[in-house]
């Protein structure tokens, strides 16, 4: 019988042992399990702890209120106790508004459906970028639903596996802590699987919608690649198409000058071209605006006149050929004269460099400028082209006075010999280049031989002595043939340069003179 009991107390020894044993396990299993609910980035216990802040809060308040109810029909003369109640249930209530979004709803931005914008029109390859952000956007809302999803998933796993642990300790351990504990668990594990099948049906809904979404803006942006491939494709034949012309035009064209203004040209055309060609392929309504431009064309051409007047002399220049790159002319303005080469025709404005040429030397006293003349004033000011068609030479003139009593006849031969000797390369080229122009003007008369003209003045003969020059080195032909002219007369007795000047002269029976003071002679 001792053997019996003893047996029966080992038995019961060791079983209270196996408990205490598996006691410790759930217990640190449990601890694991809580630790791990209890990490900071765990948004649905959170939200669920406040929703259960506000139901303590809501049913404190409402028994607070019936309290203070209960008093005042009473009519109890217990004014502090009510005036406590009063100041209690403002409290709660100002609580109970602070937690008021998780009143109905605990979990609705974590389970709601997002919103889908409008989908981006896209009309044009910059409308792109907001069908990208469009696509990035929905792609970024559906990863936060899946994300939502992911964390309430281990959330619900966590919360099952610590209810199946208060469940083993509970067995073991029959106390009313513990049974609270598990209803407490299970109420989260509820409310937790609604939201669960909420947010589910929400990912599919919307997984659905944006699919549909994404699938029109993907559509649309394909048809824009496409496009714009096209487009490209145009401008880059409208490019090729220029840079053939421009071949054609430096193989067939032997004036370098023109040459330049045709490249110059065809690079307007060009562009034009090109911005036709985006303008007919991206806006909607070209009608709509070739009218508007119209109106808007015919107010500007009243209000800047001159800027269109220089628009519509560029395209005569370009058309005309009146004036190209490189050529010298002249241009007077007022009082104004400038002569220069011209460096640049744009479309508003031709760009010339002045350069030292008589005019500088009687008039401006200096050169070097950069001139930028409108366009428009070949239409209202005397403009005149050194070098057209060709041409590289112009007139120019000399003139002398001699003394009456000088052999101005033999003064003009000898001014007229000289200057045909030093111009005769451009006598030349003269002749050869106006019989090329016969093609295109009527020319009477090629006599382009120098020439001299005597005019009666004041102090004596003048003689005007014309010849060939270059048009872009007037000065330096005119200095070469006055320094001769003049070395020549020197020579010659009987030659007189008239000047203007005066001489003081002792008359004595030595002196013997021709009255004018140009001589003197020894007996």
């Amino acid at each position: 019988m001792a053997l019996r009991v003893l047996l029966f107390f080992c038995f019961l020894f060791l079983q209270a042992e196996d408990k205490s044993q598996e006691l410790l396990s759930i217990q640190k299993q449990m601890a694991l399990v809580d630790k791990k609910l209890a990490k900071d980035d765990n948004v649905w216990l959170k939200k669920f702890e406040n929703y259960k802040i506000y139901n303590q809060i809501y049913t404190e308040k409402e028994s607070v209120r019936q309290e203070l109810r209960r008093l005042k029909n009473k009519k109890s003369k217990d004014l502090l106790k009510i005036s406590t109640l009063e100041h209690t249930l403002k409290a709660l209530e100002s609580q109970q508004k602070m937690f008021e979004s998780y009143g109905v709803n605990p979990f609705k931005d974590l389970i709601e459906r997002p919103n889908i914008p409008n989908i981006p029109n896209i009309a044009n390859p910059i409308a792109i970028i907001d069908g990208i952000s469009f696509i990035k956007s929905m792609h970024l809302k559906h990863e936060n639903l899946k994300r939502n999803q992911t964390s309430l998933e281990e959330v619900l796993r966590l919360l099952d596996q610590k209810h199946q642990l208060l469940n083993e300790w509970h067995a073991l351990d029959k106390s009313a802590k513990l049974s609270d504990e598990i209803y407490q668990t299970q109420a989260k594990r509820l409310e937790l699987q609604g939201a669960q099948n909420i947010l589910k049906t929400t990912i599919g809904i919307f997984q659905k919608d944006s699919d549909e979404a994404i699938s029109i803006v993907k559509s649309q942006v394909k048809n824009q690649l496409f496009k714009l491939v096209y487009v490209f494709l145009a401008a880059l034949l409208s490019v090729v198409f220029a840079w053939i012309l421009k071949i054609i035009s430096s193989k067939y064209i032997e004036n370098n000058e023109r040459v330049y203004t045709v490249n110059k040209a065809i690079n307007f055309v060009n562009v034009s071209v090109i911005i036709l060609i985006f303008l007919f392929s991206y806006l909607e309504n070209v009608t709509y605006l070739v009218t508007v431009l119209g109106f808007a064309s015919a107010g500007l051409a009243i209000a800047m006149k001159d800027l269109f007047m220089s628009l519509l002399g560029w395209f005569i220049i370009l058309i005309g050929g009146s004036v190209h790159v490189g050529d010298r002319v002249r241009i007077a303005k007022g009082t104004d004269i400038f002569i220069g080469d011209v460096l640049d025709i744009s479309m508003l404005h031709i760009t010339i460099l002045e350069d030292v040429t008589f005019t500088t030397y009687t008039n401006n006293r200096r050169a070097g400028r950069i001139i930028f003349v409108p366009n428009n004033y070949i239409f209202t000011t005397m403009f005149a082209n050194y070098s057209h068609f060709g041409m590289k030479t112009v007139w120019d003139g000399v003139d002398f006075c001699v003394t009456f009593d000088s052999d101005f006849k033999k003064a003009s031969k000898i001014a007229l010999n000289i200057a045909t000797e030093l111009s005769k390369e451009y006598t030349d080229i003269t002749y050869k280049q106006l019989n090329k122009m016969r093609d295109r003007y009527s020319l009477r008369s090629l006599s382009v031989k120098p020439r001299c003209f005597l005019m009666p003045e004041n102090n004596g003969i003048k003689i005007s002595v014309w010849y060939q020059t270059n048009s872009y080195a007037t000065m330096s032909l005119r200095s070469k043939i006055v320094a001769e002219i003049v070395e020549a007369f020197l020579k010659e007795e009987n030659i007189h340069i008239a000047y203007t000047t005066s001489k003081l002269l002792k008359v004595d029976a030595d002196f013997l003179g021709d009255g004018f003071g140009n001589k003197r002679e020894q007996k």
